[in-house]
């Protein structure tokens, strides 16, 4: 699974895991040859959809991902890919921004994530719960305190094709309520957070209801 845990750390340069800074890493699910996606059956792991991905393209792997699950209630697919449930909306502060800093722009943009970044490359990944708690352990001048002094909580990384069951699991795991979505490049596309499963279970009881 295309799913990544970053250790605590200081947000000095990347703290993006090596299969995102160029680094070759291979996938014990390859096989010789890559398998097309089977549109008779709805077994459809990430695996499957990443090898349709590189071997004939993004565009035509979503569809044949889309024949296979049709039909299936969102939350009751055996591969629901994580792009079809974050949120594509980010917000991003640079390591040298203030405690203070980070609280203001979480209220101002009504988030409770953000991305902290070090010369433009992903440094870390903050929560309100986490700055609140590292608040409460130091002293009346944390406020004041750069971030780029501070010990980063770990934080998952998972591409859009991860399977968003199994990045549940692992988020219950690692007792993290959220993980953030890159692309082949490093790049943040987006964030998955426990309330887009609550919104997509939430939906789902609803429409039972309503039949």
């Amino acid at each position: 699974m295309a799913i990544f845990v970053s250790e605590p750390g200081r947000p000095i340069g990347t703290r993006l895991p090596d299969v995102f800074r160029g680094r070759r890493v291979g996938n014990v699910t390859e096989s010789a040859e890559p398998q097309a996606i089977n549109p008779e059956h709805s077994d459809v792991t990430d695996a499957e959809y990443q090898q349709a991905s590189y071997s004939r393209g993004q565009h035509r792997a979503l569809a044949e991902y889309g024949a296979a699950a049709s039909g299936e209630p969102r939350d009751q697919r055996s591969y629901l890919p994580v792009s079809a449930l974050c949120t594509p909306a980010l917000y991003s502060l640079p390591a040298t921004s203030t405690v203070s800093e980070a609280l203001s722009a979480m209220d101002d943009h009504g988030v409770h994530h953000l991305v902290i970044t070090a010369q433009e490359n992903v440094a870390g990944l903050i929560d309100l719960r986490w700055l609140l708690g590292w608040l409460h352990e130091h002293n009346v001048d944390a406020m004041s305190h750069s971030l780029v002094h501070i010990e980063l909580p770990a934080f998952l990384t998972a591409s859009p094709e991860t399977d968003a069951h199994q990045l549940a699991r692992l988020m219950l795991a690692h007792q993290l309520n959220a993980a953030l979505v890159v692309d082949k490049k490093g790049s943040p596309t987006g964030i998955i957070t426990s309330t887009d499963y609550l919104k997509l279970y939430a939906n789902a009881g609803r429409q039972e209801g309503s039949v």
